[in-house]
């Protein structure tokens, strides 16, 4: 006799109950007690939150409203504080290129009572 046999040991007590009825089974029929459900889960689950989502997306809209034309040309008629800047690719690059950028400093942000500043103490 080898010294661990290859037989599980299942208590008499186990048998008995629907799980050990469960698992004989499966190893029988693994696709109709386990793939089945689980497919038909995943089946009533997306139709059952279909609605949620679509729920969703009207909250959504709801607090989003298109602007109508009058809106759209008072908003950029309103001046100087509330206006946007037309934001030019070339009138930026000619405003960082006319930086000095050889002429800087390194500045240590101040940290927070009680945060780690990164500075070893020997």
């Amino acid at each position: 006799m080898p010294t661990f046999p290859t037989k599980n040991f299942r208590p008499t007590t186990l048998q008995d109950h629907l799980a050990a009825a469960y698992r004989a089974r499966m190893a029988r029929h693994p696709f109709l007690l386990f793939g089945l459900p689980f497919m038909l889960t995943m089946l009533a689950g997306s139709f059952f939150l279909t609605p949620a989502t679509a729920l969703r997306y009207e909250r959504h809209d709801r607090k989003v409203k298109q602007m109508n034309r009058e809106e759209e040309l008072g908003f950029r008629e309103r001046g100087k504080e509330g206006a946007r800047k037309v934001w030019d690719i070339n009138e930026e690059y000619y405003r960082l290129a006319a930086k000095d950028l050889d002429d800087w400093e390194n500045k240590r942000v101040k940290r927070l009572k009680g945060e780690n500043d990164g500075i070893l103490l020997i």
